[in-house]
């Protein structure tokens, strides 16, 4: 028979999901420059639960980061459930680009290569497997070129959201027209160069010389 924990650890937990809510929607609209007195007023906390909860910033922006990883590797999942691997392919896409959309600071914090590279590999185990099937799945039935990698579809991911940080304020969906010509040029493009592998996933979305 296990002991439940003391009521203090969950009210700790339970603080650390408050701040957790209440950073992110703050950051939804203002980016990640919102301060620690502005995530305790809003939360209803001491500054210093903040700061007991989130020693250093990086800790804040990695649990962000984390939970959205869980997201995008539900994403992952269903898609990779599908039949047809290109349209799962693009809907997977899409559904990631529609959380940024949501939200500036999550934007900012995936180009702005601000998380740890242990979490950048974590996601990277989670999903690639399940999109790497998905794009030879999509190769072998003729929909997309040979040659076409989980990387493209990264450096894809990459482009659209820096339109969709771009035009966020002016037009606010313009992301999705180039989405479609984003997945046009994978599946009609003589791409050039060297297909990119599962390293400069890494690179793409951690700046490694940190």
């Amino acid at each position: 028979m296990t002991e439940s924990p003391p009521p203090l650890r969950r009210d700790a937990e339970r603080n650390r999901q408050l701040l957790l809510r209440t950073a992110y929607d703050l950051m939804a609209t203002d980016g990640l420059a919102v301060t620690y007195e502005e995530i305790a007023r809003a939360a209803g906390t001491g500054l210093g639960t903040v700061y007991r909860r989130f020693p250093q910033r990086q800790d804040l922006l990695d649990a962000l980061f984390a939970t959205h990883i869980d997201a995008v590797v539900a994403f992952a999942e269903e898609a990779a459930q599908q039949d047809d691997a290109l349209a799962a392919l693009a809907r997977f896409l899409e559904r990631q680009l529609e959380l940024e959309a949501a939200s500036r600071g999550l934007g900012e914090l995936l180009r702005g290569q601000k998380q740890s590279s242990a979490l950048v590999r974590d996601a990277g185990e989670r999903m690639t497997p399940l999109i790497a099937d998905l794009v030879a799945r999509a190769v072998h039935a003729g929909q997309l070129p040979a040659g076409v990698t989980p990387g493209d579809f990264a450096a894809a991911h990459l482009m659209v959201g820096s339109v969709m940080d771009a035009s966020r304020t002016f037009a606010p969906h313009l992301w999705r027209r180039a989405l479609a010509v984003a997945l046009a040029g994978l599946q009609h493009a003589d791409l050039p160069g060297v297909a990119p592998d599962e390293t400069v996933i890494d690179h793409l979305y951690h700046d490694q010389t940190r």
